[in-house]
């Protein structure tokens, strides 16, 4: 199991299997309070003559030399922002292999936010999923045991272990495979995480569904075995004086349904639930931390199957709250379930309502695979690209106009669940879709479609696989608004 904490004692001292420092930009070693001068420059001329770089997270690794550590990562920080610290250490910690031991950070961090940053990177890099592995010894266990930021502040850990782990066990359950995870066993972990901190925990089963006409989370689930649920995790504090609803896209398994998907663009659709993960383990999080702000989480939870019992394109479902959707393709399903879970959502009036999902293949083509689009109420897109900037997740604010309306009407029904037949706008049109269920509500659109899941090599804190895409901004903004 890994441990994090602070540490006072000199660097040079500490027995350790790795000692991860800073370097600057002529490639020697930065300076750090806890670290002996002489070490410091006795370092510096081994790192000037390998060359070591100051780019944000270029890695060189030294023998011991004058400390007691068994190896000296060095690590480049670029500008040394907050976002190129975390990064950093992300780094430095994939440097360090996966075998258990203790791993000392001096990175220089002048306040609580730089060294939760560091000590965040640390802990995200050194993520690995082996839950699977029949054979796990020593290689595959998770990471370093120990782990030592040195100079941070006991606030500073805590911070960080709430957000890193908060984003590891979205991480955590975005890699579990659909065989394990679908949406009665999703419902199930809900409850399990929400009743250890105190949270209100309601699931509303297939027949509660369907008496109180969630006609999307129906239409997507009813082709699969293992039916949809609607889970609603809330953190409410005494004395909170707003509320925060989150809701998020909980597809566990996308198939396209009747709609198939080609076999190729099936194989990460098991991410297709990370909207939800982000959405629940932020509420969590929230709860950790304590934050004296009331967040309500909507995991509105299905499976899209094709078979005798799947919905068909030219189906005509009601919405929970009575607007009728033609369904054109079923593979655009995500904003069937979230159309339910936002009106029922807003029904509990919150100030604000943020919907997360994984909803477009177009979000990949407009801003590639690390860029989310944010679209919604102008003040609110801007408070969360700003929570975005704070925290280095990207993030990019993107216009919903008036004309996209008219690519989502429906000649049969009051609306349709595809755009432009050409393709053309299919993220934005799919922001419309949204907007028609919200009203003059708060409201902002998160698409992570791409963000969520890593397919290329590992870089900074970002290993393949799940990413926990907009756990950071969304911790962030409900820290700010608290």
């Amino acid at each position: 199991m890994t441990t994090i904490s602070a540490t006072q004692e000199s660097l040079s001292t500490l027995n350790c299997d790795a000692l991860v420092l800073g370097v600057d930009a002529q490639g020697k070693v930065l300076a750090h309070p806890q670290l002996p001068a002489d070490v410091q420059e006795s370092l510096s001329e081994t790192a000037t003559v390998l060359e070591a770089s100051a780019k944000r997270g270029a890695v060189t690794v030294l023998p011991g030399g004058s400390t007691a550590a068994r190896r000296v990562v060095l690590v480049g920080l670029g500008d040394a922002t907050d976002g190129d610290l975390r990064f950093a250490a992300g780094a430095a910690a994939r440097s360090c292999g996966k075998k258990p031991g203790t791993v000392v950070v001096g990175i220089p961090c002048g306040d609580v936010r730089a060294a939760s940053a560091v000590a965040e990177g640390a802990l995200l890099g050194a993520y690995v999923f082996t839950d699977y592995k029949s054979a796990a010894d020593d290689e595959d266990e998770k990471s370093f045991t120990t782990w030592l930021i040195a100079g941070a502040t006991d606030a500073a850990i805590e911070r960080a272990k709430v957000i890193a782990g908060a984003v590891a066990a979205t991480r955590d359950l975005v890699n579990t495979p659909p065989l394990d995870l679908f949406p009665a066993s999703f419902a199930e972990i809900a409850q399990g995480f929400g009743g250890q901190l105190g949270c209100d925990v309601t699931v509303w089963e297939p027949q509660q569904l369907a008496d109180e006409g969630f006609g999307g989370l129906l239409a997507v689930g009813m082709g699969s075995s293992r039916l949809p649920r609607l889970v609603r995790v809330a953190w409410a504090p005494e004395g909170a004086k707003q509320t925060v609803a989150l809701v998020g896209k909980g597809i566990t398994f996308d198939t396209g349904g009747i709609s198939l998907k080609p076999p190729k663009s099936m194989e990460t659709m098991k991410s297709d639930m990370s909207g939800a993960a982000a959405v629940l383990h932020t509420v969590l999080a929230a709860g950790r931390a304590n934050l004296p702000i009331a967040v309500t989480g909507w995991l509105c939870l299905a499976e899209n199957m094709p078979s005798g019992t799947a919905q068909r394109p030219s189906d005509v479902i009601r919405i929970y709250g009575g607007k009728t959707v033609e369904v054109l393709n079923t593979d655009a399903e995500g904003r069937l379930v979230l159309a339910d879970g936002l009106v029922r959502a807003l029904e509990d009036k919150p100030d604000v309502v943020i919907d997360v999902a994984t909803l477009t293949g177009a979000q990949g083509v407009a801003l590639g695979t690390r860029t989310s689009a944010v679209m919604g109420s102008a003040d609110l897109q801007a408070e969360i690209v700003a929570a975005a900037q704070a925290v280095d997740e990207d993030m990019w604010p993107m216009p919903l106009r008036d004309y996209l309306l008219e690519l989502v009407e429906s000649k049969v029904a009051d609306l349709k669940n595809t755009g432009d037949p050409g393709g053309a706008a299919g993220m934005l049109t799919a922001g419309m879709f949204l907007k028609q269920f919200v009203g003059d509500a708060t409201w902002a659109h998160l698409d992570i479609a791409r963000p969520a899941f890593h397919e290329g090599s590992a870089y900074g804190y970002t290993v393949p696989g799940a990413t926990g895409a907009a756990v950071r901004t969304l911790f962030e903004f409900l820290e700010r608004r608290a």
